[in-house]
């Protein structure tokens, strides 16, 4: 590297380190970037790069972007492409990184460690029969869906930057290339576990447990089996994420073990996508065809998921292996009241409500049912319940919506707390617009056949305060043109 390198590099403020890559060499494997041909910014995340410690003046100009494209590694990186495994739609199958690069670990000003991830970066050993490519459709709308989830208070990935890469990749049409910088706290995966279990002997396994504990769970007691407490830690922060998903209407789509995180973090935006109307058993991934990971599922499936890394980590629990899955089954046996815990507190939160009551539940139940026989929008049913305004909701002639909203005031009426305070609650916990579907394909149909980012741009800034009620935001709240035939995403790989 030139001193002209490394004074580029100071001044965008990389401060990388690469303590992955002190694990055991089997859970990765050593792998540079493929050069592209013409890289182009077309989207930086200002304030994500500020919050690294980065300058975003430095990561627009030549230099700057060559790192985002792969040309070139900047100071104190080591990529390499992760191993894992997973259980994808409920079958399991070996696999890794077939088309990202770590760069390593950027230490940002707050003490924080964080992964530097290029998506769509070229070819690694685990790429099987892919090109490693990413086509630029798939990284905006991972920019687009990532940042939403952020500024809903939703745990996730983030996406620092998109850049064209100036080749086509081929999927069933040619597309434009692109790749995508994601940050995350670390891209550590059940999958990954899986892989360790299976590939790795049970040192590697331990190796790899003691990282993650050390990575993500340092401030909590061990306890007596830190590795019983990892599941117990892992197991709470997933149902934490979940309720959240659910609260929202969000639909990651693609469970696979490969896609849930031990950091608690959402991960991975192929298939997603926000509900319009409720229905639980509501699907938009064009592969899931059984509905395996319907909006209703995903509390579920998180459990079958924290179950598989449960199995990989029982060598580590117990030499006896009874004993183990007795410790495991223990360990798991609190996903399920944490969920709902966590979920029925957030209705409460939805509905306005300060402290529990018994019917609590059966009250939010009800809504719901409602809200399904009537194929009631899911969150400008509550937008306008937050305004005061249940003549909005669709509903308001409906019977048995008028029977539940007077349950409801009367459920208010017993509070301390005032109206106006229930309602601001309200406000801070209902999304006044979500990144709905429409929206998005708008914004990239724009972007990708017409190189116009204005319209992606307008939906961010809309998205960026999803709390806030403002009048320009109110074009983003109106539900799509009825259409018959069904949404459908892709997994874009």
């Amino acid at each position: 590297m030139t001193d002209k390198d490394v004074g580029t590099d100071k001044r965008a403020g990389w401060n990388l380190d690469n303590s992955y890559a002190g694990l055991p060499e089997v859970m990765f494997s050593r792998q540079e970037p493929e050069p592209v041909a013409s890289p182009r910014l077309v989207v930086l995340n200002d304030s994500l790069a500020a919050s690294l410690g980065l300058d975003a003046a430095a990561l627009r100009v030549k230099d700057g972007v060559e790192v985002f494209a792969g040309n070139r590694i900047p100071e104190g990186a080591e990529p390499l492409a992760q191993a894992y495994a997973g259980h994808q739609f409920g079958y399991f199958t070996k696999l890794g990184d077939g088309r990202a690069v770590l760069l390593g670990e950027q230490l940002t000003p707050q003490g924080e460690r964080v992964d530097i991830q290029l998506k769509g970066s070229g070819r690694t050993p685990y790429s099987r029969q892919g090109d490693g490519r990413a086509a630029l459709g798939p990284m905006l709308r991972e920019y687009i869906i990532s940042e939403a989830m952020h500024a809903l208070g939703i745990p996730t990935t983030r996406s620092l930057a998109v850049v064209t890469t100036g080749e086509p990749v081929f999927r069933e049409t040619e597309l434009p290339g692109a790749i995508l910088t994601r940050v995350a706290e670390s891209h550590i995966r059940v999958g990954t576990f899986q892989y360790a279990a299976r590939w790795g002997t049970v040192e590697d396994l331990r190796a790899l447990a003691d990282y993650t504990w050390q990575r993500h769970y340092a401030d909590r007691d061990p306890g007596e089996n830190r590795y019983v407490s990892l599941i117990r830690e892992v197991s709470e922060r997933q149902a934490s994420l979940i309720a959240k998903w659910q609260l929202v209407g969000f639909i990651h789509g693609v469970m696979n073990t490969d896609n849930m995180t031990l950091s608690g973090e959402t991960i991975d935006y192929g298939p997603c996508a926000f509900m319009d109307i409720y229905d639980p058993a509501t699907v938009f991934s064009s592969i899931d065809t059984q509905g395996r990971y319907a909006y209703g599922n995903q509390p579920e499936i998180g459990g079958w998921n924290l179950a598989r890394l449960a199995e990989a980590l029982l060598p580590l629990l117990h030499e006896d292996e009874a004993q183990a899955i007795a410790m495991a089954e223990e360990a798991l046996g609190h996903y399920v009241d944490s969920f709902h815990r966590h979920w029925l507190d957030g209705m409460r939160a939805k509905l306005g409500l300060f402290h529990a009551e018994p019917e609590d539940e059966a009250l939010v139940k009800r809504l719901l049912q409602v809200m399904y026989k009537q194929r009631a929008d899911y969150t400008n049913t509550f937008r306008a319940l937050s305004l005061a305004e249940p003549e909005k909701t669709g509903l308001a002639d409906i019977d048995a919506f008028q029977d539940w909203y007077s349950q409801w005031q009367s459920r208010l009426s017993r509070q301390e707390e005032s109206a106006e305070s229930a309602y601001q609650r309200m406000r801070q916990h209902n999304p006044s617009v979500i990144p709905r579907n429409h929206r998005v394909e708008e914004a990239l149909s724009a972007a990708v056949e017409q190189g116009d980012y204005r319209v992606m741009q307008q939906l961010l800034n809309a998205l960026a305060q999803p709390y806030a009620y403002l009048p320009e935001q109110e074009t983003y709240c109106r539900v799509p043109d009825p259409s018959g035939r069904p949404y459908r995403t892709y997994c874009g790989t």
